[in-house]
């Protein structure tokens, strides 16, 4: 069984045990089904280096590319039937093929005519490109994203021992991603872009998003809509700093964090004791300016670091902010 499979089970269970947490007890209405699983196709967008042409497994390896890649990954979504796995969470998405696409973004995004909202996810340290796409086809299910989806994904190594090898490829990457959201916000008639980053990935997007301000100023603040960072591996000083030049962008941000999560725990020890964003007190981060959910009490397991993926609470919250920035 896949970790997302039990990430699944798990945040099924959860529901049941928690009942709800301390600021994130609030219930949503039932939503429609997702975009993605009426048209199973997710966008994608990579600074890793192709592996055999990316037309076969494992489509994308470690190594950086020598330029971004356009695709779209055919997805099979969870069989849903009464009696399946998947209705007790228990299964999984999987990739069924890519189909590399040429040019630009915005051939990319041309089938779809324009007009909808882009939700991209960008993943954290210690990632594959297949478990990147499927946790991006999980969390845009997860919360009936009703647009489409596209998974950023940079050239992790996938291995425990290897987080500068990763932390400095998503820092490489970051030209790219602007260069995607460039595409996506100047492109006439098209949506909002959400944005859900999750762990390492956070700091690309935010770095990312700083260019991105930079070159368009405040006539970009429209074209974005909620931004979500899911335990953010970022020193506090750092996301100070950028938090300070990003303009209204700023008050888009939605920070999950969990005090008790150990990997962030971990990664603050490797960098020389400084406490990381996601697993910093609620009000420390709060006085930045940014939205803050502390998700410390809906973490019930030894990591707590996939707590977006794993807990329906979180999920929600995440909704939330997308329905708020569309509104």
């Amino acid at each position: 069984m896949s970790r997302r499979a039990l990430l699944g089970g798990f945040g099924a269970f959860s529901v049941l045990a928690l009942g709800g947490c301390a600021g994130l007890g609030a219930t949503g209405a039932r939503y429609d089904a997702s975009a993605l699983s009426i048209d199973p196709t997710l966008f994608v967008a990579t600074t890793r280096k192709p592996v055999n042409g990316g037309r076969a497994k494992p489509w994308f390896g470690p190594q950086r590319g020598s330029m971004m890649t356009l695709a779209r990954a055919k997805l099979v979504p969870p069989d849903d039937g009464r009696f399946s796995l998947a209705a007790v969470g228990l299964a999984d998405w999987r990739i069924d093929r890519i189909e590399p696409v040429s040019g630009e973004v915005s051939n990319l995004l041309a089938p779809d005519g324009g007009g909808s909202d882009v939700l991209i996810y960008v993943h954290g340290f210690n990632q594959t490109f297949e478990t990147a796409a499927l946790d991006a086809a999980n969390l845009s299910d997860g919360i009936k994203f009703r647009g489409r989806t596209m998974v950023f994904s940079w050239p992790s190594k996938a291995e425990f021992f290897d987080y500068a090898y990763d932390r400095d490829s998503a820092m490489w990457s970051r030209d790219a991603f602007e260069r995607v959201l460039s595409s996506i916000v100047s492109a006439p008639g098209a949506g909002r872009v959400h944005i859900v980053a999750h762990s390492m990935g956070t700091m690309l997007a935010l770095e990312s998003l700083r260019q991105l301000y930079a070159r368009y100023g405040d006539t970009v603040t429209g074209r974005i809509g909620a931004v979500v960072f899911a335990s953010p591996d970022i020193d506090m000083d750092v996301f100070s700093s950028s938090i300070s030049r990003i303009g209204p962008l700023a008050g888009k941000i939605t920070v999950i964090a969990a005090t008790n999560d150990r990997a962030l725990a971990l990664s603050g020890q490797i960098a020389g004791g400084m406490t990381r964003v996601g697993a910093a007190e609620k009000a420390a981060i709060g006085r930045l300016g940014v939205r803050v959910v502390d998700a410390s009490e809906a973490g019930w397991g030894i990591i707590n670091h996939d707590l977006f993926l794993s807990n329906a609470d979180v999920r929600r919250v995440i909704r939330r902010s997308i329905d708020t920035a569309a509104a």
